[in-house]
């Protein structure tokens, strides 16, 4: 009792009693960013599930259901065996080269398919050949016996036959069923190119088409030098201005790429210049039927200069010329 004859409390009780009693929900600790000010606590408001929404958790729950129910169906256990021992089995298969001996013995699965149901090979036709055989070119083609028509890619066919130096053209068409039909047009052999010792025939466009194995390719003309094949046509139309002289041309040297020298068949060396080589050429026939000049004892006729010719004798063309010139002075002087 205090001195007013009072009971006393404890200070806990007395703020309990004066303090009204408050039943609301304890929020949740959340943590903050130092700084930044405290929102006041709102209590979210409950809320109960629509009946469209429950429809659907009942819909999505029963198609789970369902998925769970087709795997004990009789048979699709064993089938999902199946399946996975069946790849396992592959993989080893493949990783083992029994795939690789396989398709190099039989071909690709597809056209191992294809060849049973009648869409194999079994024919190839080869057209416009006259200087290789069909057997060459069947090689050249990657044609074999394990393709199959419907999976044949007729242009990498066709790639392989231009990469060969004979090939100019080629078409490449499937028959159907089993038939495939190939018309090539050969490159023709038109000059003999010598390059670093080595002479090989060349086609009119340029084109190395063979080594020069045998005497079949004499005759023809015949290019000597780095790039000479590429200009072919300037050097027929030097041979159809020189006339009857290119008959005794032996062959065309083209000089640094530049210009040509004539070199005939009895060793005479005939300089052309770059410019207008064709009106030289002229004056060199003009030269022939006046002077004779290829017939004399000469090594070289230069008409790289339009005002002049220089010639230069061999060593007998220049003893018998001093030889001449001295019975003159001897002559002369008695």
């Amino acid at each position: 009792m205090d001195g007013g004859r009072r009971v006393l409390r404890s200070l806990r009780e007395s703020v309990t009693a004066s303090l009204p009693l408050v039943h609301a929900p304890f929020a949740q600790a959340r943590p903050a960013i130092a700084g930044a000010p405290t929102a006041p606590f709102q209590p979210a408001p409950a809320s109960s599930p629509t009946p469209r929404a429950q429809s659907r958790r009942r819909v999505d729950v029963s198609s789970r259901l369902s998925r769970f129910a087709a795997l004990g169906r009789p048979g699709v256990g064993l089938a999902a065996t199946v399946l996975l021992f069946g790849g396992v089995g592959l993989a080893g298969f493949v990783q083992n080269g029994g795939y690789a001996d396989l398709v190099a013995r039989e071909g690709e699965p597809w056209d191992i398919v294809a060849r049973a149901v009648g869409f194999d090979i079994s024919a190839v036709t080869i057209t416009g050949q006259s200087r290789m055989s069909e057997q060459e070119l069947l090689v050249a083609s990657g044609v074999g016996p394990r393709q199959s028509l419907p999976f044949l890619d007729a242009n990498a066919v066709r790639e392989k036959l231009m990469a060969v130096p004979l090939v100019k053209s080629a078409r490449v068409m499937k028959l159907y069923p089993n038939r495939l039909v190939v018309a090539i047009e050969e490159r023709q052999p038109s000059a003999l190119w010598q390059r670093d010792g080595h002479v090989s025939v060349v086609s009119e466009d340029g084109v190395a088409i063979d080594d020069l194995r045998d005497d079949r390719y004499l005759n023809l003309p015949f290019v000597v030098g780095e790039g000479a094949q590429k200009r072919l046509a300037e050097f027929s139309m030097l041979m159809k201005v020189a006339g009857d002289l290119a008959k005794r041309v032996k062959a065309g040297v083209l000089v640094a790429g530049r210009r040509w020298d004539i070199e005939m068949t009895n060793g005479v060396m005939v300089r052309l210049p770059e410019q207008n080589p064709f009106g030289a050429l002229e004056t060199l026939s003009r030269l022939q039927h006046e002077a004779r000049v290829l017939d004399k004892d000469v090594m070289s006729i230069d008409l790289r200069m339009t005002d002049r010719v220089t010639v230069r004798l061999t060593e007998e063309g220049a003893a018998s010329r001093e030889a001449k010139l001295s019975r003159k002075s001897h002559k002369s002087g008695g």
